[in-house]
């Protein structure tokens, strides 16, 4: 992922303890975000409906925030995303996600205000 970010408990961990792993980890990290057909975009947007229909909370607002904050991702894109989760993954994965989202959207509109 761009910038050597990991959302895995331990990754940081492996980096000073098993650095052969970590590199292992950087290597397969690199060699999936390397927008050869997809676009990083586009990835992102497909790593966020994955974790989304995990219902996996964590992971999901990591994708989430770093959607929009890195690569400016819209509100509206990633509920188009959320869209297709509703349809393959049910109601409760798509219920969690959107709660995430309208939490980590104001979240984010909260620090901005602050800044400004």
């Amino acid at each position: 992922m761009k910038g050597d970010v990991y959302y895995g408990k331990g990754i940081r961990e492996l980096k000073d303890e098993y650095p052969d792993l970590y590199e292992l980890v950087s290597s397969i990290n690199d060699t999936v975000w390397d927008g050869k057909v997809l676009d990083y975009k586009t990835q992102k947007l497909i790593a966020i409906g994955i974790t989304a229909s995990r219902a996996d909370p964590r992971a999901t607002k990591k994708q989430i925030r770093s959607a929009i904050e890195v690569l400016g991702i819209t509100k509206e894109e990633i509920v188009d995303v959320l869209r297709v989760v509703l349809l393959t993954s049910g109601m409760p994965a798509f219920s969690k996600s959107l709660q995430i989202l309208n939490s980590v959207t104001e979240a984010i509109e909260e620090e901005r205000e602050d800044k400004a």
